[in-house]
């Protein structure tokens, strides 16, 4: 069965790159396609999300998803990894503390429910959680053959104690930010955040991707340079931060 990205509601930025903006939290899943291989990033906020990911995912590469990115610990970006059986699993490095152990995974659960998953669901997935096999610790290049390589990189904390960004060389790059950036609301900053170090992580994946790159935040539409550098101003005088 052939089917093209916008059949299946995902917006292509690249070849063999693309996002979907999944229902209810508008969060972003991103899927870069390499030679026998496929990268998700992020994946969902259910079992059942994880698994229509991976069904699309599959359908849009051609074979199976080898690879998943977790750019950080919070339910709606975690809670579908388990679907993703077989695939290398990376994260921030500090990101296994959090989804292991007994309390951790209880502030999981109740984050989920307190916004609205089903209580079931929730449950289900806090069972099912997997934990990172590859933990990044500054930049980790990965390659997916046929010439295409992407970077990790551990940018934070900012968003969270371990923040990872993901960013696909091309034409023009690709940058998948987790919730370092937000287009569909202000930049949520809950207790595990780490205000102080926001600019700084903002600075360091301009950095990376450059001006010409297509920022694609956690939650919204995909953004520009200009964008980002104006979210982290904003940030930077929220937080008291030295500009």
């Amino acid at each position: 069965m052939t089917v093209t990205w916008e059949e299946l509601g995902w917006e292509r930025l690249a070849a063999g790159v693309g996002r979907c903006r999944l229902p209810v939290w508008d969060c972003t899943a991103g899927l870069v396609v390499g030679d026998g291989t496929a990268l998700i990033v992020d994946a969902g906020s259910s079992l059942a999300e994880g698994v229509r990911l991976r069904t699309q995912a599959q359908w849009l590469a051609g074979h199976r998803v080898t690879h998943l990115a977790l750019t950080h610990p919070h339910f709606d970006h975690v809670f579908g990894a388990a679907a993703f059986a077989g695939a290398e699993v990376y994260g921030p490095v500090g990101m296994e503390t959090v989804l292991d152990g007994r309390h951790a995974r209880e502030e999981l659960r109740a984050d989920a429910v307190g916004n609205g998953l089903d209580p079931a669901a929730a449950e289900e997935a806090v069972d099912a959680l997997i934990r990172p096999h590859h933990h990044v610790s500054g930049e980790w290049t990965l390659d997916l053959g046929g010439g295409r390589q992407v970077l990790l990189a551990n940018v934070g904390p900012a968003h969270t104690a371990h923040d990872l960004v993901v960013l696909v060389p091309g034409e023009r790059e690709v940058v998948f930010c987790g919730d370092l950036v937000e287009q569909s609301g202000e930049p949520q900053a809950g207790p595990d955040a780490v205000p102080s170090h926001w600019p700084a992580a903002l600075d360091r994946l301009l950095e990376l991707g450059g001006e010409d790159a297509l920022y694609v935040p956690g939650h919204g539409a995909v953004v520009d340079s200009v964008f980002v550098r104006r979210q982290r101003d904003e940030l930077a005088s929220r937080f008291g931060v030295s500009q």
